[in-house]
């Protein structure tokens, strides 16, 4: 059983003057009820205020509940903040908590939105507004429901933000696999990173995550895995610069599922990046990902 994470607000009309398209989160729910054999769909609550804080500047944090984020920073985010974007910015958040407690229950659960990995404390950045990887994860260590956590970052960029947040935390281990010239420019420093040179192919990828992820596992020894899910190392990925292929995605899934649950670790998915002229096969992606994943959760 596949166990989504999914709110209707995650999907709003697009902002002027920016290319990012939210409609992608109603597209992937398309592609679920096309193919996944059997679902049940959880619909999370906003993240309360105080949980946004305790990881971002409060001050920013009333800039967007007050929809007064300055241009500058609307620019680096790379859209208004908007009503519709407030809400979905803390609905994403509360979505990516209410998976990783799914997990717990079923060993795998997927948030339908987030992944909000770029937002930094003070700002936003690249599409990102809130980071609900940092927040979900505060929260989850400090309510005691989790002791260790793993943020898996898979995307194909940076998870600068999340790094940055969580920077020094010996509770949070944050690991990013990523293209590193791509964005952002200044990569932040997580607990590990790996950065990829362009162009890199499946064998190559799951060699480096074939010699990474079990050390990481078994040296950290994290009891609750927040997985950055994102497609964008696609090789046909409009803003990606490896060459992974439908294959290989596939088989990057089902081994971080498979490490896992040889390890009795649930996995909370967040969906990350996915971009592309042909919006309907990024959303099949994502689809994909989290019904392979539901699968090897059940074996």
């Amino acid at each position: 059983m596949l166990h989504v994470v999914h709110h209707p607000a995650y999907v709003s009309p697009a902002t002027p003057g920016s290319r990012f398209r939210f409609d992608k989160y109603g597209l992937v729910m398309e592609a679920l009820r096309e193919v996944a054999p059997a679902m049940t769909l959880h619909t999370p609550d906003a993240m309360p205020r105080v949980w946004i804080e305790a990881v971002h500047d409060p001050a920013y944090v009333e800039e967007v509940l007050t929809l007064t984020v300055p241009q500058a920073k609307e620019r680096r985010i790379g859209f208004p903040v908007t009503q519709r974007v407030m809400l979905r910015s803390t609905l994403s958040p509360g979505g990516t908590w209410a998976a990783a407690r799914l997990a717990r229950i079923h060993g795998f659960a997927a948030n339908a939105a987030g992944g909000s990995h770029h937002a930094l404390a003070d700002s936003g950045a690249g599409y990102c507004v809130f980071n609900d990887l940092a927040i979900a994860a505060n929260r989850l260590i400090a309510e005691g429901e989790a002791d260790r956590i793993l943020i898996l970052d898979l995307d194909v960029h940076q998870g600068d933000g999340t790094a940055s947040l969580l920077a020094g935390r010996a509770d949070i281990f944050t690991l990013s696999i990523h293209a590193e010239k791509n964005f952002p420019v200044r990569k932040a420093r997580s607990t590990l990173d790996i950065g990829l040179p362009d162009g890199v192919e499946d064998a190559a990828y799951l060699a480096i995550l074939h010699d990474t992820l079990p050390r990481v596992l078994d040296d950290f020894a994290p009891d609750l895995i927040l997985y950055q899910a994102g497609v964008d190392p696609h090789g046909d990925d409009r803003l990606g610069r490896l060459a992974l292929t439908d294959a290989g995605l596939d088989a990057r899934d089902r081994y971080v599922m498979r490490q896992a649950r040889a390890r009795a670790i649930p996995v909370a998915s967040t969906m990350g990046g996915g971009y592309g002229e042909d919006r309907m096969a990024v959303a099949h992606r994502h689809a994909a990902c989290m019904i392979r994943m539901a699968q090897e959760a059940m074996v």
